[in-house]
C-alpha cells in the first residue's frame, strides 16, 4: 500500500489528479501542484501511486527552463479496457473500448430480448470473453461490465421494473449474474440512458444539457444534465414515450393507456398505419426501407411522427432548456424527415429564449452507440475520484 498523504473532502486526492490527467495531455508535477495548490511533495507521493497503478505513465520531459527538464505525465487509455453491451428488443451489441472510448473490438448479432435474461446475458458472458481474447486481455484487465436493457431499469440494483416487452426479466439480478463470470462492478441502465453517455461523451462533451431521443420500435429519451446521465428518483427519467399526444384519444399503448407518443409515433405505430393501408411492414426497419424507396405514405407518416415527437420534445425544451437534441434509433436512419418534423414543431412551440442556441441534429454514433455508451458508464464509474483514491490509499481493487 502506498502512502499518498491524507486525503480529505477539501483536499485534492490522487483521484483529483487523474480527472486533470484524463484529457490526454502531459503535465509536469510542478504543473499539477499549480493547478491543485497542493505541495510538491504530496503531488509526488499521488503521482507514485497512480504509476503503480498504471492508469498514468512518464510522457517524456518538458522543455527546459534551467538546468534538468522535468518529466511530464499522461493518462494511459490502455491500462484497463470496458465492456459495454446493448440489448434491444430484438438486437445484442457488445463492444470493448479502452478508457478514453475507443472502441477495439465489437460484435452484434439478432437476439430476441423475451428469450429471457439467461440467454441474452449468457450470449453478453461468451461473447465478452472472445472479444477480450480477440484484443489479447482477460477478465483481469476489465475495468468493469456497462448492460443497456430495452425498459425501466432501476439504475441503483441494476434490476429490471415492470418492462412491457421482457418477459422473464422483471426484478432479475443482472449484476449478479453476470459478476460471477468477470471481474469487475457490474453496471445496467436503460438502453437511452447508454445511448446518451455514448452520444454525449464522443461527439459532444463541450454540452453540459444534452437531451437524445431513441426513435425505434419504442420512444425513449436519455437526459444529460450537467454533463451527467439525470435519471431521477426510481431511473424513470425520460419515458417519454408514455406522454400523451394532444389531441389523441388512441390507439392503445402496451402501458395501458391510450394516446401514448410511442403508440402513435414509434416504428411499430407506423408499420400498423402502413399495414392499415394494405403496405406491407412488420417493423421500423420495413419503415425505414419504404421510406428509402421512396413510399410516399411511409414518407409522409415519418414526418407526422416527427411533429409528434416534437409536439413531447417542446414541453422538454421549455422545461430542461438542452443546448442540443439528438434524434437517434432506427426510425432516424429514413433521411431527414423525422428530423424536419420534430424541428417544425420544436421551433413552433417552444419559448424564444429555449431555442435561441438550440441544436437539433441526427445521431452522430448510430448503432454502435449503445454499447459506446455502456462502457463510458463504466469508465465514469470507475475512474471518479472517490474510486481512485480508494484503489491507491487502500489497495482497492482496479474497477
Amino acid at each position: 500500500m502506498l502512502d499518498t498523504g491524507p486525503t480529505t473532502p477539501n483536499v485534492p486526492g490522487a483521484g483529483t489528479l487523474l480527472q486533470l490527467l484524463r484529457d490526454g495531455a502531459p503535465r509536469t508535477r510542478s504543473e499539477l501542484a499549480g493547478v491543485t495548490g497542493l505541495a510538491r511533495s504530496t503531488v509526488t507521493a499521488r503521482i507514485d501511486a497512480l504509476l503503480a497503478s498504471g492508469l498514468i505513465g512518464p510522457a517524456g520531459e518538458a522543455a527546459s527552463t534551467g538546468g534538468r527538464p522535468p518529466t511530464t505525465f499522461a493518462f494511459q487509455p490502455s491500462a484497463k479496457v470496458a465492456l459495454g453491451a446493448d440489448l434491444g428488443a430484438t438486437h445484442g451489441r457488445l463492444a470493448i473500448t479502452d478508457l478514453v472510448g475507443t472502441v477495439l473490438a465489437a460484435t452484434n448479432a439478432d437476439l430476441d430480448i423475451a428469450a429471457g435474461p439467461q440467454t441474452c446475458l449468457d450470449w453478453i458472458i461468451d461473447q465478452g470473453r472472445q472479444l477480450l481474447s480477440d484484443v489479447g486481455r482477460t477478465t483481469q484487465d476489465l475495468l468493469g461490465i456497462g448492460i443497456g436493457l430495452p425498459g425501466p431499469v432501476e439504475h441503483s440494483t441494476g434490476r429490471a421494473v415492470n418492462p412491457p416487452i421482457m418477459p422473464g426479466w422483471d426484478g432479475f439480478d443482472v449484476a449478479e449474474y453476470v459478476s460471477t463470470r468477470f471481474a469487475g462492478p457490474v453496471l445496467v441502465d436503460n438502453d437511452v440512458n447508454i445511448m446518451a453517455l455514448g452520444e454525449h461523451f464522443t461527439q459532444w462533451p463541450e454540452a453540459d444539457h444534452l437531451l437524445f431521443v431513441k426513435a425505434a420500435t419504442g420512444i425513449g429519451c436519455g437526459i444529460i444534465s450537467e454533463n451527467q446521465v439525470f435519471r431521477g428518483a426510481q431511473g424513470a427519467a425520460g419515458d417519454m414515450g408514455h406522454i400523451r399526444v394532444a389531441g389523441e384519444d388512441g390507439p392503445p399503448c402496451r402501458c395501458g393507456n391510450t394516446g401514448c407518443l410511442e403508440a402513435v409515433a414509434s416504428g411499430a405505430a407506423i408499420a400498423g398505419q402502413l399495414s392499415e393501408q394494405g403496405i406491407t411492414a412488420h417493423g421500423a426497419l420495413d419503415v425505414v426501407e419504404l421510406a428509402r424507396s421512396g413510399s410516399v405514405p411511409a414518407l409522409r407518416l415519418i414526418r407526422q411522427a416527427g411533429r409528434d415527437i416534437g409536439e413531447v420534445l417542446a414541453a422538454a425544451v421549455n422545461l430542461l432548456n438542452p443546448s442540443i437534441i439528438v434524434i437517434g434509433g432506427s426510425l432516424a436512419l429514413a433521411g431527414d424527415h423525422l428530423l424536419a418534423g420534430v424541428r417544425e414543431v420544436i421551433y413552433q412551440r417552444s419559448l424564444p429564449l429555449a431555442t435561441q442556441h438550440l441544436r437539433i441534429v441526427q445521431s452522430r454514433t448510430g448503432e454502435p452507440g449503445g454499447a459506446i455508451g455502456a462502457g463510458v458508464m463504466v469508465i465514469n464509474h470507475g475512474l471518479s475520484p472517490q474510486r481512485i483514491d480508494a484503489l491507491v490509499t487502500n489497495g482497492v481493487p482496479r474497477g
